[in-house]
């Protein structure tokens, strides 16, 4: 695509807040800070906002790039700029680092002005409410009372959702793609394992690893070889690998001997050189806590009468992960509830991944309901 349709060189920007942070699980956080960049211009009515909640790995950089030489740009760059579906001549795009992660806001890495140390294992648990709750004073510090669009995939689709339930008059649209009221216990059970992975790491130092100089690349380099695993269709990965061998002939050792097994370790090597482990740690846990029916006795419909946006709700028949049923669960709730909804469920090749390709039957799925705002 033309670089007239990008956002071009964008820089993030950080809020700092002194007002304490009562968070789900019984901590409070004195103060902390958000990183965040935005794309477009914010009207005069503060009316053409829309913010962007990001998955377990991703940041607030959504799009554009920060030098003209970066060989990459933000990881929806696809989906928001300039005559995009997500078009930043209509719309002013936010993109926010969430509390716990490690782009910026605060996090176990980050200081903890009560030690001067990191906050390391310290740093307490945090839930898809708290960042929420987190979003919305970043939004009350831009003066924006309402979004236009709330949009996320994944972990992001499912903050997207419980801001229709946590602010239900601060949102009129919700974009829930790839997502799921709730994880499966086989989700449940990734997550598990990737986490024991990492905790297991002799280099994990009970969380506490900065202050050894360590890093527990082993552990984050299997967790995320697990996860790449999930995130990809059968078919897409027999496509792309298939059973090709790596040297054109069998080797006869433990070594990389097939094409998919080098680019599982080239993803965990990447991986591991830039994400924390007690940030993925904090992730995959509020993945597993977010259950919006848990207090309506498992009644999702009961959950989402509190919900006033209208929904554009999207899952990818390859995606086994989040499997379209579980977005069908979703819609369904909102139905009963007398809710505005579109859904699509939509044929993709690329598993839970579908989310963040270029697919052009998706984008104009998104770019139709945008446009009819």
């Amino acid at each position: 695509m033309s670089d007239t349709h990008s956002v071009g060189i964008v820089a993030p920007q950080t809020a700092h807040f002194s007002e304490p942070l009562a968070l789900k699980c019984g901590a409070v956080l004195p103060e902390y800070d958000l990183v965040y960049e935005t794309y477009g211009t914010l009207n005069a009515e503060k009316s053409n906002a829309v913010l962007i909640c990001h998955a377990l790995s991703g940041t607030h950089h959504v799009a554009g790039k920060y030098r003209e030489d970066d060989k990459y740009p933000g990881w929806w760059d696809n989906m928001i700029g300039p005559g995009k579906p997500l078009d930043t001549n209509r719309f002013f795009v936010i993109g926010v680092n969430n509390l716990g992660g490690c782009a910026g806001s605060t996090g176990p890495k980050t200081i903890n002005p009560a030690t001067g140390k990191p906050w390391g294992s310290g740093f307490p648990i945090v839930t898809v409410e708290d960042w929420v709750t987190s979003q919305a004073r970043l939004a009350d510090s831009l003066g924006i009372k309402q979004f236009a669009a709330i949009v996320g995939g994944s972990l992001g689709g499912m903050q997207a959702l419980q801001w229709t339930l946590s602010y239900p008059d601060r949102v009129k649209n919700a974009l829930v793609i790839a997502a799921a009221p709730n994880l499966t216990a086989q989700n449940m059970a990734f997550n598990e394992v990737a986490r024991q992975a990492i905790i297991t790491d002799p280099e994990f130092h009970d969380g506490d690893y900065y202050e050894h100089g360590v890093v527990p690349r082993r552990g984050l380099r299997i967790a995320r070889m697990l996860g790449h695993i999930t995130y990809l269709s059968d078919d897409a990965m027999g496509a792309k690998f298939g059973r090709k061998l790596k040297h054109g002939e069998v080797k006869y050792s433990f070594d990389v001997e097939f094409e998919m097994e080098s680019y599982l370790r080239y993803q965990g090597d990447k991986f591991a050189g830039e994400f924390d482990a007690n940030t993925y740690l904090r992730m995959t846990r509020a993945l597993d806590y977010f259950d919006p029916a848990a207090d309506f006795g498992g009644d999702l419909s009961a959950a989402l009468k509190r919900a006033k946006a209208d929904f554009l709700v999207v899952s990818f028949t390859s995606d086994w992960r989040f499997s379209p049923a579980r977005s069908r669960e979703i819609v369904k709730a909102l139905l009963d509830n007398e809710l505005a909804v579109t859904y699509a469920e939509l044929e993709a090749a690329h598993g839970h991944d579908a989310f963040l390709m270029p697919d052009k039957h998706y984008h104009d799925v998104v770019r139709a309901y945008l446009e009819n705002l």
